[in-house]
């Protein structure tokens, strides 16, 4: 299976998915932590992706959703955005709608 056929799968199989650095229980940077702040705020339940795990995936993913940084949050296989956007749309409350129909 190729790499663009993983973060696809990933996709297809998991309503919301967060690719970020670390993992929820530990977060490696501080935009990933917020992130997952707000989505457990949110009670949402999301799949994570750890990119450190995966270098291939992290220079991938990149290119497929022309992205350049981490955290990407994606609901119903579309990328929603980073840290400043996932916090803004939780604080005009669109975040809650958005996880809670997927």
């Amino acid at each position: 299976m190729s790499v663009i056929e993983r973060i696809e799968n990933q996709l297809n199989n998991n309503p919301v998915v967060l690719y970020m650095k670390g993992t929820p229980d530990f977060p490696q940077c501080g935009f990933s932590s917020r992130v997952v702040q707000v989505l457990q705020a949110c009670d949402a339940d999301f799949f994570a992706v750890n990119i450190f795990e995966d270098p291939e995936l992290r220079e991938a993913l990149k290119e497929y959703s022309n992205w350049p940084t981490y955290p990407q949050l994606y609901v119903k296989g579309e990328l929603i955005g980073g840290c400043d956007i996932i916090v803004d749309l939780y604080n005009k409350g669109e975040l809650q709608t958005l996880v809670a129909s997927a």
